[in-house]
């Protein structure tokens, strides 16, 4: 394991495998020597210890993932490089790297998920890279061994500009957690790397540290970041809270993800590295939804619009809402479609999604004008139907409800603008509501937070409560 790289003493030199050992460094051949002085240990957020292990000891694969393999994948090698000429990989495509995190595997699960995705929206290379044997030990020893996972993928890259002038201005890697990181690592050996794609990146011993530590906009041309658990007080979670590429998407605000059960856990940030430092952790389900978002923003490009803001709680409270003229642009997949994704770094976007699957959402503004109704309690709602056969109910108001009011909401609607059928007004009574009572919608003005565009529709008379009232446009 890595602790047995903690070398104690000056010059003391002995050879491990095939990795030589002096004083508080490593170095192996192909990769190069690997240090543990700062800011790689020993500062501020990143007092841990231990140097990375051998990559023969990772067993660090590539599996090679294209149309013509259909399901299967064909392992190719940087080192046996006739693998990769004899494999179905072409310098005419463009290639996806995909890196899995900690306690974590790039043999099956997501990672091999990803890249049959990709592939059926793409005709490209995708390679998944697998670390597994490097990444289930304690997790201050991945940490370190991201730093040879980083070069192996960027010998890996180095090699196919040999064989096929391969530019990388073709690639992109896309990684999960510490996964990220380690494309930040491969960035930053590789200059020129077209995108990558930082699936919440680790916190733990990476956040505030320099940026040759972590992943950082430098690392390639377009760096985009989902945030899914970041540590912000008082919460502690597994990724980052920080910046750290040119767009930084906060989904339901970048730290709890509706949906998953699992605790947060509340405590002082040194007593949590203390934690994972000694301990193997379990994958976190809202650590986890950063690459459960990059996947179903492949197949709804549009339901996951994020909107420039500065806070969370800006964006709750309609502050950039809604899109500028400029546009906004898509978190996951489609982020280097925007026009201005290089206008500067460190640009914060935020949105929400929904709690289930595929979590895409539409956020809009509504407005309700009641006919019908002087005084009364209860709750309006709106229901969206599209032509799918979905059906998505929302309240916008409740309490003591008349019609000298415009009652407003932000919704994040589950229902795709594109291919809403129906929109329909449904109101609940309380228990001290007359029976015979009626109300209605006399107007309902929606505005789209993508576009900024208006729909107007207008209710016909009224209606007793529990029953829905169709609004047509008007």
């Amino acid at each position: 394991m890595c602790d047995k790289r903690m070398v104690v003493g000056t010059w003391i030199i002995a050879f491990y495998l095939l990795g030589t050992v002096a004083g508080e460094e490593v170095c192996y051949p192909r990769l190069g020597c690997f240090s543990n002085d700062p800011p790689w240990s020993g500062i501020p957020g990143r007092l841990l210890t231990g140097l990375p292990e051998p990559p023969e000891e990772m067993n660090i694969s590539f599996s090679l993932y294209t149309r013509e393999t259909g399901n299967n994948s064909q392992v190719i090698s940087a080192i046996n490089s006739s693998t990769i000429q004899n494999s179905h990989f072409s310098s005419r495509r463009r290639t996806s790297f995909i890196i899995h995190g900690f306690s974590s595997t790039g043999k099956k699960g997501w990672v091999v998920e990803m890249c049959l995705l990709l592939l059926e929206v793409e005709n490209m290379n995708c390679i998944a890279v697998d670390w597994k044997e490097g990444a289930k030990g304690t997790y201050v020893c991945a940490v370190n061994n991201i730093r040879v996972i980083g070069a192996e993928v960027a010998y890996f890259i180095k090699t196919l500009q040999k064989l096929f002038r391969y530019s990388p201005r073709e690639i992109h890697l896309i990684g999960h957690s510490l996964g990220a990181h380690t494309a930040g690592e491969a960035g930053r050996r590789v200059r020129g790397i077209r995108r990558i794609s930082g699936l919440d990146p680790a916190g733990p011993y990476f956040e505030g540290t320099p940026p040759e530590v972590r992943l950082d906009p430098t690392d390639a041309n377009f760096v985009d970041v989902i945030h899914s658990n970041a540590a912000h007080f008082p919460a502690t979670g597994f990724g980052m809270y920080n910046t750290t590429g040119h767009l930084d998407f906060y989904p339901n605000g970048g730290t709890q993800m509706p949906g998953c059960n699992d605790l947060l856990l509340e405590m002082k940030r040194s007593d949590f590295e203390a934690l994972i430092a000694d301990t193997t952790i379990f994958g976190s389900c809202h650590h986890s939804r950063s690459h459960e978002y990059y996947f179903k923003s492949i197949l709804y490009p549009t339901g996951f619009v994020g909107y420039p803001c500065e806070t969370d709680e800006d964006f709750k409270s309609g502050v950039c809402f809604p899109c500028p003229k400029q546009g906004c642009p898509m978190m996951g997949h489609y982020a280097d479609r925007f026009p201005y994704k290089l206008k500067r770094v460190n640009q914060k976007y935020f949105l929400n999604t929904a709690a289930d699957p595929p979590f895409a959402s539409w956020r809009q503004k509504v407005f309700i004008k009641l006919s019908g109704v002087k005084k009364m309690r209860g709750d309006i709602n709106l229901i969206f139907h599209d032509t799918e056969g979905n059906t998505k109910e929302y309240e916008v108001a409740s309490g003591v409800l008349s019609d000298d009011k415009v009652y407003t909401k932000y919704l994040d609607v589950e229902i795709d603008p594109q291919k809403t059928k129906k929109v329909e007004f449904l109101w609940n009574k309380t228990i001290f509501t007359l029976l015979w009572a009626r109300m209605g919608a006399e107007t309902v003005n929606i505005i789209h937070g993508e576009d900024g565009r208006w729909s107007t529709f207008c209710g016909h008379g009224t209606v007793t409560y529990g029953v829905p009232q169709l609004l047509t446009p008007c």
